[in-house]
């Protein structure tokens, strides 16, 4: 592979953000490598993504709660590639929302996956930036960070965060942005395995863009992690953008009175 290339790993690559991820880097002219854990979907994924033209794809069948996945990884990379110039870490995992349900086997897997697996990948990376001089980091976080959900993933995700400004600070000399996404809940199997209706209704009500009438989509993610994968946000680093039409904020006030012109 000639150096012209730029490598991306997206990690949890067979979901929706992340093929919608891979797409769009493919498209900018990157070569998506996909790890993920279910291998008939890896399969699947990299198939359709070679069809529409995205001949380099890779796929890795990696379970990243194994603590070996994340070196196993990068080894295949290097063999495969011998570069990495952005890491995508949106694998992810959710389990027992309330309190009262979590035992210490559910907290351990959440973190594995979440950020344990994160900081694995960003140390096995080394390899790569160091030599490149350059690179970008992507963390998948969540809107649940700042509002809240399940104590598990909560509590991963807002740590995924300030693992992303601690790298920010310490790759920053090797020339490696590290950036974060934060997505609300998503049309997308992993936030609306059925076809919940009313829960999806909920949600987009509570999204400040209301003239969209929509919940965010993986491409929007997706969108996001390109722009700070590329050229464009090489001097934007420790930043999380919220890919959430509004909703990490506070409730929107009646459509009515801001129409008709009256205070909010």
């Amino acid at each position: 592979m000639t150096q012209e290339w730029r490598v991306a790993l997206i990690t949890g690559g067979a979901g929706a953000i992340g093929m919608a991820t891979a797409r769009r880097l493919a498209r900018d002219g990157v070569v998506p490598v996909l790890a993920d854990r279910d291998a008939a979907a890896l399969a699947a994924g990299v198939a359709a993504l070679q069809a529409e033209g995205a001949s380099n794809a890779l796929g890795i069948p990696a379970d990243l709660s194994d603590r070996d996945a994340p070196r196993q990884v990068m080894d295949r990379i290097e063999a495969a590639f011998g570069r990495l110039d952005v890491l995508v870490n949106n694998a992810g995992l959710s389990r027992a929302r309330r309190i009262g349900e979590v035992d210490l086997a559910d907290w351990d897997a959440v973190m594995a996956v979440n950020l344990t697996a994160p900081m694995l990948l960003a140390q096995e990376s080394l390899r790569f930036w160091q030599r490149q001089r350059a690179g970008s980091i992507v963390n998948v976080a969540s809107r649940v960070w700042v509002s809240g959900a399940g104590p598990a993933y909560t509590a991963s995700k807002a740590g995924l965060v300030g693992l992303t400004r601690s790298l920010a600070v310490q790759l920053g000399p090797l020339g490696v942005t590290v950036n974060a996404v934060a997505p609300s809940y998503l049309a997308s199997g992993f936030n609306f395995p059925g076809q919940d209706e009313a829960r999806r209704a909920a949600e987009a009500e509570h999204i400040a863009l209301g003239v969209l009438d929509r919940i965010a989509t993986p491409e929007d993610v997706a969108g996001a992690i390109a722009f700070l994968a590329g050229e464009e946000a090489r001097f934007v680093t420790g930043e999380v953008i919220h890919v959430c039409g509004g909703a990490q904020l506070a409730a929107r006030p009646a459509s009515r009175a801001v129409t008709e012109g009256s205070a909010p």
